[in-house]
């Protein structure tokens, strides 16, 4: 199993969502971050005052896969949440070692 932790711009979150339950995925977590990449932030206007904002609003996807799913739910993503601009974000991917669901106690690929 693996864990997709993707990074991406807000508005595409949707998009994402709906590509990855067209692979099969059943659940999911969104985390609202905040960050910066290669872009470094950029400058905003306010009130006539020019200030720099440093950290960006992102969105932080967390799937858990099985293996075999890996590659299909990665490009999913992909095509999902590219725009093709800077700030498109990252995915990074894990290795899960073990699953437990709480409620029923189901262990590993049968509790994702």
């Amino acid at each position: 199993m693996k864990q997709i932790t993707a990074i991406v711009k807000p508005f595409k979150l949707e998009e994402v969502r709906e590509a990855l339950a067209e692979c099969g995925v059943t659940g999911l977590t969104v985390t609202e971050v905040k960050g910066f990449g290669r872009q470094k932030g950029h400058t905003e206007l306010y009130r006539g005052a020019e200030y720099v904002v440093d950290f960006l609003p992102k969105v932080k996807i967390e799937v858990v896969v099985k293996t075999d799913d890996l590659e299909r739910c990665v490009d999913a993503i992909v095509k999902a949440a590219q725009t093709g601009k800077i700030g498109d974000g990252k995915i990074f991917i894990t290795a899960v070692e073990r699953v437990v669901r709480i409620r029923t106690g189901e262990l590993d690929e049968s509790a994702i």
